[in-house]
């Protein structure tokens, strides 16, 4: 099978993400890119299906934060895009719980009881915050009575647990609204494609959209990457933007050639430095023996264990909509009524419901969320046995003679291998380093998604704001690809570091190779970029790599053997 050619940018992943990272580098003139897609459609985790004669949102459903004082980007697509949406109000939920006699709580008794699980949740907070500071406290009794179990579950499932201030609502406002369209949500990520990918009548006809290209190994090196798929497909690339989500990372499905960094060995050449020390000693380059005798070091530029910790220790939240249509309704109608909450002795068993009235009236659909162990313990049965489940609790609610559903519709995002759950959970405590390591770069590869983002993780902004969030890629890609003339500071730097800084010669070569110029200069940039070394004394190419690693606005440069030494000539100790 031919390969196709190399392009500048391989974008894996066609979520939200993956589109918005397209439509920026191509805003940035950056065209030259293949977008690989693993299903048979754009859109990822925001997913419609028809059902019971409507759309239906799969995955992600709701704008969050809209309202506040700054506009959401993914509202302003929704309102430019005349997306239909509904209301949605929550608060009433609370005053709509049923237990198992199909009795509903008085609102006093749900008052009180959502009271004392929001001052449950304020005390294990700052409990886990004690702990975090060697303070032993004990932390409150966990929920038992099943409305206890109901509200905790609606407060730490349902509503994703953060610490307040949340970040959506503060910048966004804290109104939400339910996609009801039926051109789904996913509409939005084909307005967005329209803006660099060729379309026509709605549809995607640009060949740089490869769909059904399941990515199983992607191979790395200073030189680009090599990405392959399941059906036997090679791409090549200078760059790879990886828009999977947390759970695909978290998975076998792609395999990375060489690994992702897993060693504890971080630039260790420099953790005796004191960098300021010594970089005012430039230009006698007293460092330059530090880094010659640490060359083992200074070659595993991006080998720690953070990467790979970081993506294992973020949580992947499942979170799953089964829909149910009937002949007719049985369940209240009206303003307050749009969810209601089921309280059992099992914590999160069939626990919130929402009508469907509002988003289509007469359609007769309620919806059921569940999440995490009871989703998972539901895609490994049959729909049968959970259409059988969920009767058992409506009938509960709602007497033994409601009709049976006439159809049902379980989606299985975590048994899902191109998903693998629905979005990230990061532990409430927390720095925000993980999210910093998972968003770093490692070489070529950039990361992108719901998951890299600091303050809006988990939602669809998120997603859509961390995608167009690439600067680092098009820093780098600048970089790569201009040339600037080299200053005498730089002619400076190398002086006593290969020969007398009038015979260095250079050639600078594009990631694929072919030379772009040649002479004194340097390309610029914020990374570790390669020159050919000249030998002063043939004045002919030496044949190895000269390194520049540009750090804290400072360069060292290192003229490497084939064999990893290098061949710096001696210089003193840094003091």
């Amino acid at each position: 099978m031919d390969s196709p050619p190399r392009s500048s940018v391989i974008i894996i992943g066609a979520g939200i993400s993956g589109v918005s990272a397209g439509k920026v580098l191509a805003e940035n003139g950056i065209k030259d890119m293949v977008i690989l897609e693993a299903s048979d459609r754009i859109g990822g985790r925001i997913r419609k299906d028809s059902f019971g004669g409507v759309s239906v949102e799969l995955g992600a459903g709701w704008i969050a934060g809209v309202g506040g004082k700054e506009s959401n980007p993914v509202w302003e697509l929704a309102s430019q895009s005349g997306l239909r949406t509904c209301f949605s109000d929550y608060s009433n939920a609370r005053y709509n719980i049923y237990d198992r006699s199909g009795k509903i709580f008085p609102s006093g008794v749900a008052a009180d009881s959502y009271k004392k699980a929001v001052d449950v949740a304020i005390e294990n907070l700052k409990s886990l915050e004690a702990n975090l500071v060697g303070e032993l406290i004990e932390p409150p009794s966990s929920p038992k009575t099943p409305i206890e179990l109901a509200i905790d579950f609606i407060l730490h499932d349902f509503e994703m647990a953060e610490v307040e201030p949340i970040s959506t609502y503060v910048d966004f406002g804290e109104r939400e609204f339910l996609v009801a369209d039926e051109r789904g949500y996913e509409h939005l990520l084909y307005k967005m494609a329209e803006n660099f990918l060729f379309t026509s009548e709605g549809k995607i006809l640009d060949n740089r959209l490869k769909l059904n290209k399941v990515v199983r190994e992607l191979q790395h090196s200073r030189n680009g990457v090599v990405v392959k798929t399941e059906d036997g497909c090679v791409y090549e690339a200078n760059y790879v933007i990886l828009s999977v989500s947390i759970g695909v990372l978290q998975s076998d499905l792609i395999s990375f050639r060489p690994p992702l960094p897993a060693s504890d060995q971080f630039l260790s050449c420099f953790a005796g430095l004191s960098m300021a020390k010594s970089m005012s000693k430039f230009p006698s380059l007293r460092a330059v023996k530090y880094i010659r005798v640490h060359a083992a070091c200074a070659l595993q530029l991006l080998v720690k264990r953070w990467k790979a910790e970081a993506i294992e220790k973020c949580d992947v939240m499942v979170y799953t909509k089964i829909f149910l249509k009937f002949p007719d309704k049985f369940w209240p109608c009206g303003p307050g009524k749009e969810f209601f909450i089921y309280a059992h002795e099992r914590r999160g068993y069939y626990t919130f419901w929402q009508h469907m009235e509002n988003a289509y009236p007469g359609s007769n659909i309620l919806v059921v969320t569940l999440t995490n162990g009871e989703s998972k313990r539901i895609e490994a049965q049959s729909d049968e046995e959970t259409l059988e489940e969920a009767m058992g609790v409506l009938r509960d609610m709602f007497g033994p003679h409601i009709p049976n559903a006439t159809d049902i519709l379980v989606p299985r995002w975590w048994n899902n291998r191109f998903q693998r759950g629905s979005y990230s959970n990061y532990p409430i405590i927390s720095d925000n380093q993980d999210v910093h390591d998972i968003k770093a770069p490692v070489g070529c590869i950039f990361f992108t998604g719901e998951h890299t983002s600091e303050r809006f993780s988990g939602y669809v902004h998120g997603g859509y704001l961390a995608g167009e969030n690439t600067e680092f890629l098009l820093k780098d890609f600048q970089w790569r690809n201009s040339i600037c003339q080299c200053s005498l500071y730089i002619l400076h730097i190398f002086d006593g570091l290969i020969g007398p800084a009038e015979a260095i010669l250079s050639v600078a070569f594009s990631p694929d190779r072919r030379q772009l110029a040649n002479g004194k200069h340097l390309v610029s940039g914020i990374k570790a970029g390669e020159l050919q070394c000249w030998d002063p004394q043939t004045g002919k190419p030496s044949g190895n790599p000269l390194v520049v690693l540009i750090l804290c606005g400072k360069v060292f440069a290192v003229d490497w053997s084939p064999d990893g030494h290098a061949n710096s000539p001696g210089c003193d100790e840094p003091e």
